[in-house]
């Protein structure tokens, strides 16, 4: 990758999609012994689509909300990624291998080489343990009264996100290595 690309620096980047809809998550939570909380299930369909990108090792990252996922809103997210980094970076972004991310309408901007994970291997994609804790601390026991009101939500929980939490939940070991 350096060979191809002299005088940049590369960085390391994982990306993926989440749903999140008016279904909701439910979670645990502290409540006095012998009672039992309630909380609030919506039966609802709508959904908002979360492309989230970051780099785990600097704390950056970008993010596209859409109404579904395809690979015209996968084309958008790697342009934001693109215009994003430095100008002197290249970015490896390590996907899943869903159909949008290698479909041939797909758009990939000069500065991004797209690396594919093995099929059904989502434990080695540290966005997935985002995902989790967004929903968790975030988006999980609510209600969303309509399609604008979740996808408020869903903006409002991704920028709550701070590069050092971003660090934190997609640390990854063997990322990390000696020069």
């Amino acid at each position: 990758m350096r060979r191809d690309n002299p005088g940049k620096q590369v960085e390391v980047w994982f990306e993926d999609e989440a749903g999140i809809g008016q279904q909701g998550t439910l979670t645990r939570c502290w409540a006095q012994r012998g009672t039992r909380p309630t909380a609030v299930k919506q039966t609802e369909y709508e959904w908002v689509y979360l492309f989230g990108a970051v780099n785990p090792l600097a704390g950056s990252s970008s993010a596209l909300l859409s109404p579904s996922v395809n690979t015209e809103y996968m084309s958008h997210h790697l342009r934001f990624i693109s215009e994003q980094v430095d100008s002197n970076v290249h970015v490896v972004l390590v996907v899943d291998n869903a159909g949008w991310h290698s479909a041939k309408g797909l758009r990939i901007p000069q500065n991004i080489t797209l690396f594919y994970l093995p099929a059904y291997s989502p434990e080695l994609n540290p966005v997935e343990r985002l995902w989790s804790y967004l929903k968790s601390h975030f988006l999980s026991n609510s209600a969303y009264s309509d399609y604008d009101d979740l996808f408020s939500a869903c903006r409002d929980a991704w920028n709550k996100l701070t590069p050092n939490e971003l660090c934190s939940i997609c640390r990854t070991e063997w990322l990390l290595h000696e020069k």
